[in-house]
């Protein structure tokens, strides 16, 4: 182990593991920060079961030119057999005028949980991707997209 010349003991690695932790937590736990319409809507396709964070991955662009247009894929890590079959992928925009934007249902023959959609952004935001597994779990995560021209009309 390496240690700061300092004289302070702190192992450069340690320090940015926790910075590199530090960065990452904003974008998984903004669920924690949501306007009361949007947790409603959660509410509403998810019901009171607790989200965990993994499991499921969401694609999308860093910015996007045009909101009307952003392209997004869910996929959730799964066997799709018996328990670790996921039910149901929800999708919500944290800042568009209707917080739910898109909802999928998985019957048991699907080989593999993963949709790929474009979706409307009224403003640059947080999309929330929820999956709900057949053991009742459900899965979040989180990815912020910047809009340069606003796709939803008011």
């Amino acid at each position: 182990m390496t240690q700061d010349r300092s004289g302070t003991g702190l192992d450069r690695r340690a320090v940015l593991g926790a910075v590199l932790t530090l960065v990452a937590l904003p974008a998984a736990g903004q669920a924690a920060d949501l306007k009361p319409e949007v947790e409603a809507a959660i509410r509403e396709q998810v019901g009171g079961a607790a989200a965990t964070d993994g499991g499921i991955a969401l694609r999308t662009p860093e910015t996007a030119e045009n909101g009307a247009f952003v392209p997004v894929t869910v996929s959730v890590h799964s066997a799709m057999a018996g328990d670790d079959r996921c039910r149901a992928i929800h999708l919500f925009a944290t800042n568009n005028p209707t917080p739910g934007i898109a909802s999928y249902s998985f019957g048991a023959g699907i080989a593999r949980a993963e949709v790929s959609v474009r979706v409307r952004l009224a403003e640059g935001q947080t999309i929330l991707a929820y999956a709900v597994m057949a053991d009742g779990s459900v899965r979040r995560t989180a990815a912020r997209v910047a809009v340069t021209t606003g796709g939803c009309l008011t």
